[in-house]
């Protein structure tokens, strides 16, 4: 179908300039289609990919209906998601800006009532609502829908699959039966035409097929990879594709919690949305998406439809979608308005049957990609690093230190040191701020391994990510001691002094604490019992003291536990609880498990003393665990958690 000028559809002088004004010129397929037929008062059902204007083909009509001298509501649209009625909304007031008088009003759960109360007093023409919000106020009374001549169902498919069939036709009923009716949504299934044979007049159908249903100029992948590396793999590839602004979906808000936690401890620029927050929240948050102020928005299924952000250079399916209808909206979150865009999936064991019936559902191929290594993303990063350092160089748009590089010079060291020294430093080294390719330790190296004697800290490389899921092993429990001790040879107890009987001897001292492990009962002569043989004699030094012997020096001091080496794989923490707190090894593996998710084979040895305890964890799991423990309490005691 041929695209069509604005200038081209009859619209008024004033929807021209506020066009204009948008930097629209040429409308999109489903615009030049469909805003003729509405103009002509027609019904209307569209059918159209996500992110190919559908908002601008009904909004433009609605405006140009509408007349600025009737304080009454003339047009109604519905909308499934608080984020799409706000999105429409603004739509709606950028198109009326020179249309003077027409004022349009969103009514939405959330808001304050008052407001609403407000708007519609003042003579809101248009109004742009969900099902819940608008049946509130039609039975308050405040919204009257006598008068109303125009009305849109946009997403028609999701407020049918939300549960507001009911309220829909309810609100279709309330409306007068000459209405003109607009049904715009993505897909038609059963119930759509059901309501469309019910409640439509000889409808106008304006559909935009291609060979896909999603959008084309999305590039769709998929990674192989199971579920407990997921959050490496979505590091490592937002590292290696230096993406600046993304979507990530996952199925419940817990999971959406949980990795929202887990990139903010990586270094990421990250915040959630998801349905338990106030409606305050979610506009605070998708304020701070929309003008940049986040690199990553972690969001569930109730944000896909209500996010209009045309520069999302990436959409990841952290999780699958259950629906594959869902994943065509998800993707249409980016490559909108004709950019281009990237959709990558994470698919875990049998999942892999649900990328064929996306594929089926699309009729297009979404490609297996394959896993980056790490050599990959190091060279990425510093090919990242030179492109920055050649631009800035080209640029010229620099101050000078010409004079602090001859301090340096004039010491002895040379420039190719000086230079090697700055990119250290611009790569993450101390004291200056890492640049944003040297954010994300999970998978480009590993949390350096605390050393106190040595000057510097090597990293280590991240273990490869494995495809497919490996076999599950049985682990047994770490020992709480790793390193036993020798045994020490039983010593045979003193001969005590003949002239003193044993109710004359010195009273005991006992060790400072009842679990010592040189406590022993006190011998005791009895009659028939022989003494003990005398002790063997030392080749040379003076004899040992014995724990039995009277007066202070006979309590030895405690030797302290001998510290162990950390397996270069993991890193050692250290958490403010002990034995004294009745904590066992199980109980620490069970708490990192509940709290993060993560696998309990990620805890190594867990070395338990009286007040504290240390643990060895993955070192690319240790920043998680620290952020996630430490709001958390155990055995009533609430755990401290840091790197020992």
């Amino acid at each position: 179908m041929n695209t069509k000028l604005f200038s081209d559809l009859g619209l008024s002088p004033e929807l021209l300039k506020a066009i204009d004004k948008l930097g629209f010129e040429q409308a999109a397929p489903i615009q030049a289609a469909a805003i003729p037929v509405l103009m002509q008062g027609r019904d209307v059902v569209g059918q159209s990919q996500t992110g190919s204007g559908k908002t601008a083909a009904f909004a433009i009509p609605a405006v140009e209906m509408a007349d600025p001298q009737q304080p009454v509501v003339q047009v109604l649209i519905l909308c499934p998601t608080r984020e799409l009625a706000v999105q429409v909304s603004e739509e709606v007031h950028k198109l009326a800006l020179f249309k003077r008088g027409l004022h349009a009003l969103p009514i939405y759960g959330g808001q304050s009532y008052e407001r609403q109360f407000q708007g519609l007093r003042q003579g809101a023409q248009i109004v742009i609502g969900t099902p819940g919000r608008l049946m509130d106020h039609m039975r308050r009374e405040t919204l009257r829908l006598d008068k109303t001549r125009l009305v849109v169902l946009d997403e028609a498919d999701v407020m049918l699959d939300m549960g507001f069939r009911e309220d829909i036709e309810l609100i279709l009923q309330a409306v007068p039966p000459e209405r003109q009716t607009v049904f715009f949504s993505a897909t038609m299934p059963r119930q759509i035409r059901e309501l469309i044979a019910k409640y439509s007049r000889n409808p106008q159908n304006v559909s935009i097929t291609q060979k896909t249903v999603t959008v084309p100029t999305v590039e769709q992948v998929y990674y192989e990879v199971d579920r407990r590396f997921k959050v490496e793999l979505l590091t490592r590839l937002i590292d290696i594709h230096d993406i600046k602004l993304g979507i990530i979906f996952c199925n419940t808000k817990r999971m959406v919690d949980d990795l929202a936690d887990h990139l903010e401890a990586q270094g990421y620029s990250a915040d959630r949305l998801h349905g338990d927050m106030s409606q305050a929240q979610r506009d605070r948050v998708m304020n701070k998406f929309r003008k940049s102020g986040l690199e990553f928005l972690v969001a569930t299924d109730v944000a896909a439809r209500g996010i209009d952000v045309d520069d999302v250079e990436v959409v990841f399916n952290f999780d699958l979608p259950y629906d594959v209808e869902d994943y065509v909206h998800r993707i249409g979150r980016t490559g909108r308005a004709g950019r281009s865009g990237r959709a990558i999936s994470f698919v875990a064991g049998r999942e892999a049957f649900l990328i064929r019936n996306i594929e089926r559902f699309t009729n297009t191929r979404v490609h297996r990609a394959r896993v980056p290594t790490v050599a990959e993303v190091e060279d990425a990063r510093h090919n990242l690093v030179l492109e920055q350092l050649r631009a800035t160089l080209q640029a010229g748009d620099f101050p000078r230190q010409d004079h602090l590089l001859e301090h340096l010079l004039e010491e002895g060291f040379t420039s190719t040191d000086i230079a090697s020294a700055l990119l250290h430093l611009l790569q993450g080294g101390e004291p200056a701020p890492a640049p944003r390719p040297a954010r994300g330790q999970g998978w480009i190296t590993q949390d350096p391994e605390p050393a106190t004697n040595a000057p510097t800290q090597q990293k280590q490389p991240a273990p490869e990510i494995p495809r497919a899921r490996p076999p599950i092993t049985q682990t047994p429990l770490p020992r709480e001691k790793s390193t036993p001790k020798p045994a020490r040879p039983p010593q045979p107890p003193p001969t005590p002094p003949p002239a003193v009987r044993p109710e004359a001897r010195p009273p005991r001292v006992q060790p400072h604490t009842a679990s010592a492990p040189w406590k022993e009962k006190p011998w005791k002569e009895k009659p028939g019992r022989p003494l003990p043989p005398p002790p063997l004699a030392r080749a040379s030094g003076p004899r040992p003291a014995s724990p039995r012997k009277p007066g202070p020096q006979a309590v030895p001091a405690r030797k302290p536990k001998e510290s162990r080496a950390t397996p270069p794989d993991q890193t050692r923490l250290f958490m403010s609880v002990g034995s004294e707190m009745g904590v066992t090894p199980i109980d620490i593996v069970n708490l990192v498990s509940g709290e993060t998710g993560l696998p309990g084979n990620v805890v190594g040895t867990v070395d338990i003393r009286e007040r504290h305890l240390f643990a060895d964890v993955s070192s690319e799991h240790a920043n998680a665990i620290i952020a996630k423990l430490n709001r958390t309490r155990i055995k009533d005691h609430k755990i401290k958690v840091k790197l020992a």
